[in-house]
């Protein structure tokens, strides 16, 4: 399955990978989860937002066990970040078969649709059309980098975008959702373990903001005379790092548009997007407060204009403790190395969280031995991978086998 899958979407140039929602590496993705279900037998569907779903049982029998992750990427993305949830989930089922498990509940893997936001700006936007949090309108507004609507973006991949919108019945039908992901930190790698558990995602936004100064040229325009936002924006870029810092949290300026875009021209206006993540809300206030705060004391004394918006917003996520420490319960009985499973919190927003607020859900953490992640760089090794698959089947079989 890993071999099949690794070539969709990777670029030559940069090696990592470029899985957009709605596109042909998408697509293709797409096929390649649709062939995996049917070549288990399994009863595949697409939902009204377009996440997948392959099922063992009947899918209306109500308290399924539900597992699975996303297919999509980040610009130049590793290859380990939603996929192996996806192919973990499959190899799970494959190795419940080899074990005889009979099962009493209904099971399903699915692929939640765009994760990542990485085409339209929004993450986990078939999740969150599920579970009611983002309206049919909003999500009709969504546009690419070159203008693309959300819906016309699905229509040109044959699917119906008037369809879209929240699927309460379906989600009522999940009595617990577990979610196996590679780690995007180094806390199993420092504690040594292969597997570990979600406790918490931490609460995380995206924040725009807009720098207008004056467009002129660059060879002829005095220092004093100019009003360049890059100056602004790069000033609130050392601030965002200062206030992160100084408050325990993270906060980091990834994307960047200008205009005009020359070489030889003074920026009319910077765009940067700010993302934020921290412990709890108060942290998460006070560092996005502070660096607007310096935003606007620096675009003030330049002469530039100054918007900020919140694009997104996602609230701490306390993974439900009954099913968390019904994981927990379950490994510790399986595994052989003497000691409790860690339990660990994230700042990676994931569809787990999303559906917290409609079904009970849980995480599976992979240790990855460099922390590094949204990157070609992004690593888990296979003995760490078939531990993790190992670890799921436990799961899967304490939770949906008799």
């Amino acid at each position: 399955m890993w071999r099949e899958l690794a070539p969709i979407g990777r670029h030559p140039g940069s090696g990592g990978y470029r899985r957009y929602a709605w596109s042909a590496a998408d697509l293709e993705c797409r096929a390649w989860f649709r062939a995996q279900a049917e070549a288990r037998g399994l009863t595949y569907e697409t939902d009204r937002n377009g996440n997948q779903w392959a099922w063992l049982g009947d899918p209306l029998a109500g308290d399924a066990v539900v597992t699975g992750s996303h297919l999509d990427s980040v610009p130049d993305g590793g290859a380990f970040d939603g996929p192996l949830g996806v192919v973990s989930s499959f190899a799970a089922l494959d190795e419940l078969r080899s074990r005889g498990a009979a099962f009493t509940r209904p099971l399903a893997i699915t692929n939640f649709g765009d994760e990542e936001g990485a085409r339209f700006g929004l993450a986990c936007v078939g999740s969150r059309l599920a579970a009611g949090q983002l309206t049919v309108a909003d999500a009709h507004r969504l546009r690419d980098a070159d203008g693309i609507t959300l819906p016309a973006a699905m229509e040109s991949a044959g699917y119906d975008p008037e369809a879209i919108g929240p699927d309460p019945e379906r989600l009522a039908r999940i009595g617990a959702f577990v979610e196996l992901h590679v780690e995007q930190g180094r806390a199993l790698d420092l504690t040594g373990d292969p597997v570990g558990i979600a406790s918490a995602i931490w609460p995380h936004g995206r924040w725009r903001f807009d720098f207008r100064g004056e467009a002129n040229h660059a060879g002829t325009t005095r220092l004093a005379d100019r009003r360049d936002p890059m100056l602004t924006y790069a000033e609130t870029v050392l601030a965002a790092r200062r206030e992160a810092e100084l408050t325990g949290a993270l906060a980091t300026f990834g994307k960047i548009a200008v205009e005009p875009n020359g070489v030889n021209a003074i920026p009319s206006l910077v765009r940067g997007w700010l993302d934020s993540r921290a412990a709890d809300q108060a942290t998460l206030d006070a560092v996005v407060t502070g660096i607007e705060r310096a935003a606007r004391e620096y675009a003030e004394r330049a002469g530039i204009d100054l918007d900020v918006v919140r694009e997104s917003f996602t609230p701490v996520v306390e993974f439900e403790h009954a099913l968390r420490d019904e994981l927990a319960k379950i490994l510790a009985g399986t595994g052989d190395t003497g000691r409790p499973v860690p339990v660990l919190g994230t700042g990676a927003g994931h569809d787990a969280g999303i559906l917290s607020a409609s079904a009970p859900t849980a995480m599976l953490f992979v240790r990855n031995p460099t922390g590094i992640s949204h990157s070609p760089a992004e690593h888990a090794a296979e003995d760490d991978c078939t531990a993790g698959v190992t670890a799921l089947a436990d799961v899967l079989e304490g939770l949906a086998c008799s």
